[in-house]
């Protein structure tokens, strides 16, 4: 499987980020957090997730 570009591993994102890049709703992006299909980490109120984490998420299908 492809690696994807350096600067996407260094990316931060929020969950409504996450959520707006994935396209997918709230509820779903936290089913599969909890489901641990997405690695997050709580901070606050809030998940942060790396955007390389997404790319692998999406198995590697690139920018969205």
């Amino acid at each position: 499987m492809r690696r994807p570009p350096s600067f996407v591993e260094d990316q931060v994102l929020t969950s409504d980020e996450a959520i707006e890049y994935l396209r997918i709703s709230k509820p779903t992006f936290l089913k599969f957090v909890h489901q641990r299909k997405i690695k997050a980490i709580k901070i606050g109120n809030g998940w942060r997730v790396l955007k390389s984490e997404l790319y692998r998420f999406l198995g590697g299908e690139g920018e969205r």
